[in-house]
């Protein structure tokens, strides 16, 4: 694993250049790392509480690659035949909305959802329009096909966890099912970047719908009695290395008794056991990747993670540059809709909705007009964001686009702007001054919540 020093050093690379070059960005930490990291967070007094938080938790339901704004939840009709494509609209139960015919369980559902339909930028290029919507402020100087570096934002649950560390054993941040990579190429946005890896978030890389699913750093394998002997004889080794540096060895004893902690009380051990939910629930999220993550979403806030990344598919899965309507017919929009509906209910019936807000979002639209390849391409001029739960006022709609969908003719809302509202719903001063590497002062967000979310 290369050290953050390394990282510094290195220079900026594209996701091509980053083969050629040979680079490691082993971003990902095990859970001994990142506690054993998060130990070394240095309080600073600039480390404004925010105000009261809205939501306790927050689940983000991220479209890796962009959904179409226009065959979902932003369709045009009247528009040619070339830009309103094969698809149809359906009313929901939000008087005057309507959707696509293939989200018919979230069109039942849209009176506890707020949608936003004029989020843009001008970024085209993937990786860097998702480390805006991800983290809510873009890259400087940021060059095309930049992947990840400690020179980048924090990603949400990063921020909060440098703003309001924990000291109970559960993690700030979890984000699964998949890591947003392609080959040895990691995607920016996806951990604390400037902030340090003590405050990244813990990536769960396996497939919760896979037989025999587990998380190999939260089983006790050898359970309770052998995970005890293990504690003694680190505690006889640390008494050995007290001799040589007291400072050290206090440093890692509180390591090791975060680690004991959070293997031994089974919190969130337990809610990665999926097999504990009802055979009937479990087909109602659907027996697939996009459902059991969604479960699996509950189950973590319900055992008090903060914020949960879904990323609805592996690294571009809704870059459809070509047959986009039979693969959202056939492939990605039924899996989404059972998913997602599922969550709502199950969180309602739970009580969590009310403090669990739920954000869905990808990285940017895609093109009006249906290209050469029945495909649409990448379109930053306008996208969409679906809102629920904590507070969020349900059944309306936010911000309006023209007639063929290319940019919003009402006020647009930026990364940033979502970056704003998804802080304040946690609680986190987003103007807040934060040090980047080098320690200079900067604000963590520059956007405006959308307030208008609420009502």
């Amino acid at each position: 694993m290369i050290s953050f020093a390394d990282v510094k050093r290195a220079p900026i690379l594209t996701r091509r250049g980053f083969v050629q070059a040979g680079f490691s960005a082993a971003l990902g930490l095990g859970l001994a790392d990142v506690l054993a990291s998060r130990a070394t967070a240095k309080s600073a007094s600039n480390k404004a509480s925010g105000q009261a938080p809205r939501a306790k938790s927050l689940i983000i339901v991220f479209l890796t690659g962009a959904a179409s704004h226009i065959d979902t939840f932003d369709m045009k009709p009247e528009a040619a035949e070339e830009i309103r494509g094969s698809f149809k609209p359906i009313a929901t139960a939000a008087p005057g909305l309507q959707v696509c015919e293939h989200l018919p369980l979230l069109a039942a559902r849209m009176n506890q959802c707020t949608l936003v339909r004029s989020l843009a930028h001008r970024e085209n290029n993937h990786l860097l329009a998702t480390h805006q919507v991800l983290t809510g402020m873009a890259i400087p100087n940021g060059i095309f096909d930049q992947i990840a570096s400690r020179n980048d934002w924090p990603c949400y649950s990063a921020a909060l966890d440098y703003c309001h560390p924990r000291h109970d054993g559960v993690p700030t941040g979890v984000n699964l099912p998949t890591f947003l990579m392609e080959g040895p190429l990691i995607w920016p946005g996806q951990h604390a970047g400037f902030l340090g890896a003590q405050h990244d978030p813990w990536q769960i890389r396996q497939d919760p719908n896979k037989p025999g699913f587990r998380v190999d750093a939260l089983q006790l394998a050898d359970g309770v009695e052998r995970l005890s002997e293990r504690r003694l004889l680190l505690d006889e080794l640390n008494r050995q290395h007290s001799g040589h540096s007291l400072a050290d060895a206090s440093s890692l004893a509180d390591q090791q008794e975060k680690a004991f902690t959070v293997l031994s009380s089974g919190r969130v051990a337990q809610a990665f056991d999926l097999d504990r939910e009802p055979a009937a629930l479990r087909d109602r999220y659907g027996r697939h990747t996009f459902g059991q993550s969604l479960l699996l979403a509950r189950r973590l806030v319900e055992a008090g993670v903060s914020v949960v990344q879904a990323n609805m598919g592996f690294v571009q899965n809704w870059d459809n540059h070509s047959r986009i309507f039979p693969t959202l017919k056939d492939r990605l929009l039924p899996p989404l809709d059972h998913a997602v509906a599922a969550l709502l209910d199950d969180l309602d019936a739970r009580g969590l909705l009310s403090e669990t807000m739920v954000a869905m979002f990808g990285e940017f639209g895609r093109t009006p007009k249906i290209n050469k390849d029945g495909g649409r391409d990448h379109w930053g001029g306008s996208f969409f964001s679906l809102f629920a739960g904590a507070g969020v006022r349900g059944g309306q709609v936010i911000g309006k686009t023209d007639k063929i969908g290319s940019a919003p003719v009402t006020p647009p809302y930026s990364p940033m702007d979502l970056g704003a509202t998804l802080y304040r719903a946690l609680g986190v001063d987003y103007e807040v001054e934060v040090r980047d590497r080098l320690n200079r002062p900067i604000r963590l967000n520059t956007g405006t919540p959308i307030d208008a979310i609420y009502g």
